[in-house]
């Protein structure tokens, strides 16, 4: 069948093996905690897919890299959830080492080389608050940037050997800026407590990790010129295309699922198959094209509000897709199987990422009558 083909091919090209060691495992093996999805990405390279290829890494372009994110969420969504955070943090340290002192060079090698995974500690998960916000707080001590408080959920946080996560650090000017801060899983302070309670992409690793004085040298904080206005940096903008565009291919990626089910179900579908294909493909099409933009031309506040719109979009075709799809497979594979309400439930995640349709409103509005692109 041609539909996933261009993106299975992708993943076959670019992390070989790590398609079919996904396809011979039940969903409900690869989606429970701890998963053997993780490992088999790990054993794929798939820590290096976006680790530049001078640094010894894959090298995979962002139209590549959302191709293959649709393919693993349709194999499994857990996987693909957890690795978009692993993907953005590889990207953010690709761009910082852009301007950097070479210590993120020797850092994305290591990723590659040695298979590296970090878990990505920004976004926040409670309602209302800004996402350029921060719980992670750091204070200069002794020498020493010292972290205190937690990321809920994190994906990643029980495999993961690397915390690359948001903090709100005080200057010696007294303003207090967005960083980032790098921390080793092993790092004194650092531990991992459980929080995520449903069954939904459990295997994910979406649990909390704590941090309690933890003491880093500075070099391993890097510093933006984001404050309390929450209109992000060069830094920002870039970590948020890349997010955007991977996150939602990867739970394009899960209704396409329920769309393959449907399309190959026993004794096959012989009606119109348009309405389980339209949308997703278009929501797709929509990312590929911002994912193009972005290989071509400059990454600003335009760039991404075009990425917030395909992801919102993809929101929507969702929406209609998903029900489409339990129903034409019928009661018996509702009875039969949990995998179809489970991918249906997985997809609709989209939906709680940050940030939500609803606290882009206003920012949204404002940009429209020409000021600069804010984060709700």
């Amino acid at each position: 069948m041609n539909f996933l083909h261009t993106e299975r091919a992708a993943l076959d090209r670019l992390l070989p093996g790590l398609d079919t060691a996904l396809a011979g495992r039940p969903l409900t093996e690869l989606e429970r905690a701890p998963s053997p999805a993780i490992e088999a990405f790990r054993a794929a390279g798939g820590p290096g897919l976006l680790v530049p290829a001078e640094h010894s890494g894959v090298g995979a372009g962002v139209l590549q890299a959302v191709r293959v994110q649709r393919a693993v969420g349709a194999r499994c969504p857990s996987l693909a959830v957890a690795t978009t955070m692993h993907h953005f943090s590889v990207a953010g340290l690709v761009e910082t080492a852009k301007r950097g002192t070479g210590t993120e060079g020797l850092l994305l090698a290591a990723v590659a080389r040695e298979r590296l995974l970090l878990a990505s500690g920004f976004a926040e998960g409670n309602t209302g608050q800004n996402i350029l916000r921060p719980r992670i707080r750091a204070e200069l001590r002794d020498e020493h940037v010292v972290l205190n408080g937690s990321k809920k959920p994190c994906s990643l946080s029980r495999s993961m050997d690397l915390l690359t996560a948001s903090v709100a650090l005080t200057g010696e000017d007294g303003v207090e800026r967005l960083a980032v801060a790098l921390v080793p899983a092993k790092t004194p302070g650092l531990s991992v407590r459980p929080f995520w309670g449903s069954p939904v992409l459990a295997g994910a690793e979406s649990d909390e990790v704590v941090l309690t004085d933890v003491r880093l040298d500075p070099q391993m904080v890097v510093t933006t010129q984001v404050t309390a206005d929450a209109v992000p940096d060069s830094l920002n903008v870039a970590g948020f295309l890349w997010f955007e565009l991977l996150v939602t291919a990867s739970y394009l990626g899960v209704v396409s699922a329920l769309v393959e089910r449907v399309l190959t179900r026993p004794g096959g579908y012989g009606g119109d198959p348009a309405p389980f294909l339209v949308d997703v493909e278009a929501a797709m099409l929509a990312v590929e094209a911002v994912a193009l933009a972005m290989e071509t031309r400059a990454w600003d506040d335009t760039l991404l509000v075009r990425a917030l719109h395909a992801r919102y979009a993809a929101q929507d075709a969702i929406a209609r897709t998903a029900p489409r799809c339990l129903s034409a497979l019928g009661g018996m594979a509702f009875i039969g199987s949990p995998d179809g309400t489970y991918l249906a439930s997985a997809a609709a995640g989209l939906g709680f990422h940050p940030p939500s349709r609803d606290r882009m409103a206003e920012p949204l509005r404002e940009y429209l009558d020409g000021a600069r692109l804010r984060i709700g």
